[in-house]
């Protein structure tokens, strides 16, 4: 079993900053990958971005946070953290932490096994 801790959501304007961690229960960390995925009411839940943990940091991103937003991992520390720039409004949602055995990302998140409970990100104009 595998539990998820997020916190670091909050309230931003346009442009700015936050930063999302997720603290995971587990001795064998290191041997997951960790997506972040958000949602918003009526939606479905959508991938954000992916961390591999065997390969030394092989990270994916959705092509909306690309080049604005940054996953990595502490594999000491058993924590995944999403470094969010550059905000716009349409990033509001909930931002949630997920986990799934073997080091093969994948966008859906029906194959994630572990999920957090969420922390809300919202965006002002």
């Amino acid at each position: 079993q595998v539990q998820l801790d997020e916190s670091g959501g909050g309230l931003v304007q346009a442009g700015g900053s936050l930063r999302l961690s997720c603290a995971a229960s587990g001795r064998t960390f290191s041997t997951y990958t960790m997506g972040w995925f958000r949602q918003t009411p009526g939606k479905e839940r959508e991938f954000v971005a992916a961390a591999i943990g065997w390969s030394g940091g092989t990270t994916y991103y959705a092509d909306s946070v690309k080049g604005r937003f940054t996953i990595s991992r502490d594999n000491a520390k058993n924590t995944v953290y999403l470094q969010m720039n550059s905000l716009k409004p349409e990033d509001t949602a909930a931002y949630y932490c997920a986990a799934k055995m073997g080091n093969t990302y994948y966008t859906n998140p029906s194959r994630y096994n572990y999920w957090g409970q969420g922390t809300q990100v919202t965006v002002s104009s």
